[in-house]
């Protein structure tokens, strides 16, 4: 049985009282909390205890692996060992209640495959550059594709954004933005703050900077098909992907798969899991916006350089190499 993310946590345990003969592994999609903060659960034990009901629990990053393996000790009395986890292997132990769970990184992936068939397809590239002509044919093309959530940060690139065009280091009239967000828990009150904030700053960006028939942010507040997505991938010289937290972060990979030629740029926060394998994209730390406008500044004036390349060319390697059937694989062989 793989069980799979956050909502299922206690249901290891269930199965195991039900089923003892099972095989278990529990895989878990947002990123694991660090220690001080899961700590201030009230029912921080519950959800410990309900991992350990699986064989193997896998998570994002190595970081995550480690952090379970510590609570388990603190909260449950666990036994555990203390050496290295890393990627795609079960690294770590816990012994509770008789029984050992292994813990270990396993950072999920696309089928890389696909998107790189899609991005090479010739009706992809059409449709690229009609965008870019509906764009205004821009000398620069920025991209950001997020769920509408308060963690993804949009509001924060907005902001560098408009920075960047009130100081005069990016022109309006040759760089544009566009910012798809994907409607996500619309009743919650915190999403719909967050929309609101949103479409407010994309206002006053657009107030401030936009020519007639030329609006400095394309603001898309809807979900896009997999052949419009993939065009909007390929016409975008910059990918602006930065959440504050984020348990992996697939766009990331998306977008470099789908480009066949290695050009492009990646502005990528640290904060997510994607971060532990795509190193040569340029990371950012996403709470600071000086560092992010300078990093979207730097990503325009290297634009096709052969730094800009290199990177892009180690991270379609890297992107293709570990897609979702060898994350799978590591997984269930890990599990077995």
């Amino acid at each position: 049985m793989w069980v799979q993310d956050y909502q299922c946590q206690l249901v290891p345990r269930m199965l195991r009282e039900l089923r003892p003969d099972l095989r278990i592994g529990f895989f878990l999609h947002i990123p694991f909390p660090p220690v001080e903060l899961f700590l201030q659960l009230p029912w921080r034990r519950e959800v410990v205890e309900g991992l350990l009901g699986a064989d193997l629990v896998g998570f994002h990053t190595p970081g995550g692996a480690a952090n379970f393996r510590w609570l388990a000790h603190r909260l449950c009395g666990a036994g555990i060992d203390d050496g290295p986890i890393g990627l795609r292997e079960a690294g770590g132990e816990v012994r509770h209640g008789g029984r050992t769970t292994h813990v270990g990184a396993f950072p999920i992936s696309i089928d890389s495959a696909a998107f790189a068939r899609r991005g090479a397809d010739p009706a992809t590239d059409a449709r690229a550059r009609e965008l870019r002509t509906e764009l205004g044919d821009p000398d620069t093309v920025l991209l950001g594709v997020d769920r509408l959530d308060y963690t993804k940060g949009i509001e924060v690139r907005l902001d560098a954004f408009g920075e960047l065009l009130d100081t005069g280091r990016l022109d309006p009239a040759s760089t544009v933005l566009v910012q798809v967000a994907t409607p996500s828990r619309e009743r919650v009150d915190a999403y719909r703050r967050t929309r609101e904030r949103v479409e407010r700053t994309v206002g006053r960006i657009n107030g401030e900077h936009a020519g007639i028939g030329r609006p400095a942010v394309h603001y898309v507040h809807r979900s896009l098909p997999p052949d419009e997505l993939a065009a909007l991938y390929l016409a975008a010289d910059v990918a602006l992907v930065r959440p504050l937290r984020d348990g992996m972060n697939l766009v990331a990979k998306e977008y470099v798969a789908t480009r066949p030629d290695d050009s492009g740029d990646l502005v990528l926060s640290e904060f997510t899991g994607a971060a532990e394998e795509l190193t040569a994209a340029r990371l950012v730390n996403p709470h600071d916006l000086d560092g992010v406008a300078a990093a979207i500044a730097d990503a325009v004036d290297g634009a096709g350089s052969p730094d800009s390349r290199r990177r892009m060319a180690e991270l379609s390697a890297q992107v293709a190499e570990h897609d979702v059937a060898r994350w799978a694989q590591a997984f269930l062989a890990a599990l077995g």
